[in-house]
């Protein structure tokens, strides 16, 4: 029988100093232990403000000071810790937007690369990848009978990922994520209900606390979304922790009800993609 699932997000504000940052993330993923959460969302980039010119200063190697917390917070609480995501360098000297994901005896679960890249340049200008490297694989955890899929900030955009998610299992889709202020208000809850009703899946969005005294002002509003589209919880813009249920009855009634993936036309159409490996 499948353990209930409790999701926790810790909606931090980050600041300039990474060992501040880490010393914060521990403090609130025993926050959401303590009020019942065993699987934890960190946002995007947890331990360094979201700004590519200086991603390379923050980066580290794995293991590094970043994910050794990581594993440590997840067997200190006995719990599966998404761990956001970090800025990855590999040695070749690339850096990656990486989410490394733990167990509760603090063992590697896997790891998701940011596969879409986020470079606009309108409302406002930024290139993520002047500075980094995309992922190439679909990532999907299995975690005591609950499988989940891990996608970062702008991968949810692209609804062919999300499905892909689907296909192979998942029932819950955990995004990081950094939304700005322009496109939070339009699109970070379409984006997370859109993604829940299309796939009937849950969806975990965990966004940074919005920092006015950095460059890059996150929208916040963390959330949990159910398989029917209805919002269990959201944060405000600061500092929050919350917590909502993850319920596999509830799950298989709405596909039952409403059989979407069964009612695909694969004789039509179909998704390619790589899986990351375990």
């Amino acid at each position: 029988m499948q353990q209930p699932i409790v999701i926790g997000i810790c909606q931090m504000q980050v600041g300039d100093d990474k060992s501040l940052n880490l010393r914060k993330a521990e403090q609130m993923v025993q926050i959401a232990a303590e009020q019942g959460a065993n699987l934890v969302v960190l946002p995007e980039v947890f331990h360094a403000p979201y700004e590519p010119a200086g991603f390379k200063y923050y980066a580290e190697t794995f293991p590094g000071s970043s994910t050794e917390m990581l594993s440590r917070a997840a067997a200190r609480y006995n719990i599966c810790l998404v761990g956001g995501s970090i800025i990855e360098t590999d040695t070749a000297g690339r850096l990656f937007n990486t989410s490394y994901v733990f167990g509760g005896n603090g063992e590697l679960l896997g790891k998701h690369r940011k596969v879409h890249l986020f470079d606009v340049d309108g409302v406002i200008t930024f290139k993520e990848s002047e500075v980094i490297t995309p992922g190439n694989d679909l990532t999907l955890i299995d975690y005591q009978g609950l499988r989940f899929g891990v996608m970062i900030c702008y991968d949810i955009r692209f609804p062919e990922w999300s499905r892909a998610a689907a296909l192979e299992g998942a029932q819950l889709v955990v995004v990081p994520g950094a939304f700005n202020m322009s496109s939070g208000p339009s699109f970070w809850e379409l984006m997370m209900r859109t993604r829940a009703v299309d796939n009937q899946v849950y969806i975990a969005a965990a966004s940074p606390a919005r920092n006015l005294t950095a460059s890059y002002h996150a929208w916040g509003h963390s959330m949990v979304v159910d398989p029917w589209g209805k919002i269990l919880t959201e944060a405000d813009n600061g500092e929050e922790v919350i917590t909502a249920a993850f319920d596999p009855t509830y799950m298989e009634k709405v596909r039952r009800d409403m059989p979407l993936l069964k009612h695909r036309r694969g004789d039509l159409y179909e998704l390619k993609y790589s899986r990351a490996e375990k």
